[in-house]
């Protein structure tokens, strides 16, 4: 091997009249080497060829690729470790005799290029073509600070996308948030791409697995729906940006509401701002962007899809039926270890009498966490056939003094004559309005089922400080039966 001073000066030399026979003697090698830089026409820079050296594990080395190409198509906490591998091949091949190091350093080589291919591999996105995720963020829900979720369906042709907030991820979540987003832009979009790790379904290997509302929502709205592949972030890296993009720039700082739902309603219009800024690669509005992905859209069916899940629930002996394995909710007291129909929603628990009539909804609580959620008028039922559980109630909690004072001395057919009217008056003007008429009631000595049930139907109509309209004049009437004799 000689360097390039050496082939310059070989062909110099060999111009100015020098031999092959005396240049294969002055620079001190073989006559054909001289021949081959002479008849060299291209000395451009030739990439370099990676040296590999042989190695022990060579024989196996097809064996371990095939393992590993096989666990892409498995759930990522199921796949080969390099431990695993060595293990294998000691029971399983004949005549294995390789260190763990060396099969350790090989395997993590393959899996390290492995997500080099996966994370370049850049996708082209069509119109209309949706991805969707999950993101989670704090809130100040009713003066609570809570850790919620976030649906967001993202478009990657404009770069625009739409959120929802929910407590959980379930099916009932996504089929709700998916409802409403396509109730706001007006269609559906063709294709939804979701993580494999949703509640509406998961990939394992070329399975698709679906929740069944999931399944009944895309027959509904007809749009199609691809599952990514485990640790394939790439498969869904648009909407994985506008999570973030929508956490630093919607929920800074954590947001405050009341109703959640409420809430949704106003965030569905809140992404129109970045709709005003250009798309990052195209540098057109996102807007003008987003009016091509419109005209892709599906219709929306004449039918509004209803996510609702039913289950029938043995109630327990305090008359609650359990969901998601901690949470608690009230019935009514006759349903006390009987079956129940409860309709399962993103936001609520509506529990079913046997018409499939509303006996009681209660706001839907998701988390690790045990929760008890009571309605004032099942409660006030049981309590009606136990007063002497007033004083250790939950009822009892919520009632002001000093309504609470002259209930606790009451004796029980008092007291159960005392719940029996707020029971009536909440089931006509609600709860609150039934212990403030109790309220003025005592404070104006006048506690009778009447008196209370007057007060109940003026806090209603027109409140306590108001005065009563004064109605028609009716004075010409008295005018006129003065002078008629009797």
């Amino acid at each position: 091997m000689i360097n390039m001073p050496q082939i310059q000066g070989i062909r110099e030399q060999y111009r100015e009249g020098s031999s092959v026979a005396e240049l294969a003697r002055i620079y001190g090698v073989d006559p054909k080497t001289v021949r081959k830089y002479l008849k060299q026409d291209d000395f451009s820079p030739k990439p370099p060829e990676k040296m590999t050296k042989e190695s022990i594990l060579d024989p196996y080395k097809p064996l371990i690729d095939s393992w590993l190409l096989e666990d892409q198509g498995r759930w990522h906490k199921q796949r080969h470790t390099a431990k695993r591998i060595h293990d294998r091949l000691i029971s399983e091949v004949a005549g294995y005799a390789c260190s763990y190091n060396t099969v350790q350093r090989y395997v993590k080589r393959v899996l390290q290029e492995q997500r080099t291919v996966r994370a370049s591999m850049e996708l082209v996105w069509h119109p209309g073509e949706s991805q969707a995720d999950f993101g989670e963020a704090d809130f100040l829900e009713r003066g609570t600070m809570v850790r919620k979720k976030y649906l967001t369906l993202s478009f990657p042709y404009s770069n625009d996308s739409f959120t929802q907030i929910f407590g959980g991820e379930t099916a009932e979540c996504v089929c709700q948030g998916l409802k409403d987003i396509f109730a706001y832009i007006g269609g559906v979009p063709p294709l939804v791409v979701f993580d494999n790790a949703t509640g509406v379904g998961r990939r394992i290997g070329e399975i698709i697995h679906e929740a069944e509302l999931f399944s009944r929502m895309r027959a509904h709205y007809g749009f199609s729906v691809r599952f990514c592949n485990p640790e394939s972030g790439h498969e869904k890296g648009n909407v994985e940006a506008k999570i973030g993009y929508t956490r630093r720039n919607l929920f800074v700082p954590e947001p405050a509401f009341d109703d959640i739902e409420d809430y949704n309603r106003t965030l569905l219009s809140l992404h129109a701002s970045k709709a005003q800024e250009s798309h990052y690669k195209k540098l057109l509005p996102i807007k003008d962007l987003f009016e091509e992905d419109t005209r892709a859209l599906l219709p929306l069916p004449r039918t509004a899809f209803d996510p609702v899940r039913y289950d029938y629930l043995k109630a327990d002996g305090y008359g609650k039926v359990r969901i998601d394995s901690r949470h608690y909710y009230s019935t009514s007291p006759e349903y006390a270890g009987q079956e129940v129909l409860v309709a399962i929603r993103a936001h609520s628990i509506d529990i079913l009498d046997d018409h499939k009539r509303l006996v009681v909804r209660h706001s839907r609580v998701y988390g690790e966490r045990r929760s008890d959620s009571s309605d004032y008028r099942t409660s006030l039922a049981v309590l009606m056939n136990n007063p002497g559980a007033w004083k250790n109630s939950g009822i009892r909690e919520l009632i002001p003094d000093p309504l609470k004072s002259l209930m606790d001395r009451q004796q029980r057919t008092q007291l159960h004559a005392t719940l029996k009217t707020m029971h009536t008056l909440s089931s006509e003007y609600g709860f609150e309005i039934a212990v403030q008429a109790l309220e003025e009631g005592v404070q104006r000595s006048r506690t009778s089922f009447h008196d209370a049930a007057i007060l109940a139907a003026r806090i209603a109509g027109y409140g306590l400080t108001m005065a009563p309209e004064r109605g028609q004049d009716l004075h010409v009437y008295d005018e006129f039966l003065e002078g008629v004799q009797v």
